[in-house]
């Protein structure tokens, strides 16, 4: 099935008023209201929820190695996950898989 440029121009323009509305609806509807404490509090957690979703598909199934897994990839993010568990320090997490990571790829290389 293959699109003319009217199709495309059409996909396009609706994409962005679907955009421009859902931003719309939080920064003009309500943008200039205090918002309710729950949800102050549970947008504290959309990092949380974003993050390990963006990591995890690049552990486990890596493009670099054609979606296989890769042990080294594996370890690092154990290592990250075991250091930030420990200190609490998101900097100290990021550096510790980052030194696992790059010292298990030379080292195995």
């Amino acid at each position: 099935m293959s699109l003319g440029d009217a199709e495309i121009w059409l996909i396009i323009a609706l994409v962005a008023v679907g955009t421009f509305l859902i931003r719309f609806s939080f920064i003009g509807l309500i943008g200039d209201r205090q918002m309710p404490e729950l949800v102050l509090r549970l947008l504290r957690y959309t990092p949380v929820a974003v993050i390990p979703g963006l990591v995890a598909p690049l552990v486990v199934w890596p493009e670099a190695t054609g979606g296989s897994l890769d042990p080294v990839r594996i370890i690092a993010a154990a290592a990250t996950l075991g250091v930030g568990l420990w200190s609490k320090s998101m900097m100290a997490s990021i550096f510790a898989g980052a030194i696992v990571f790059y010292g298990l790829g030379a080292l195995l290389a």
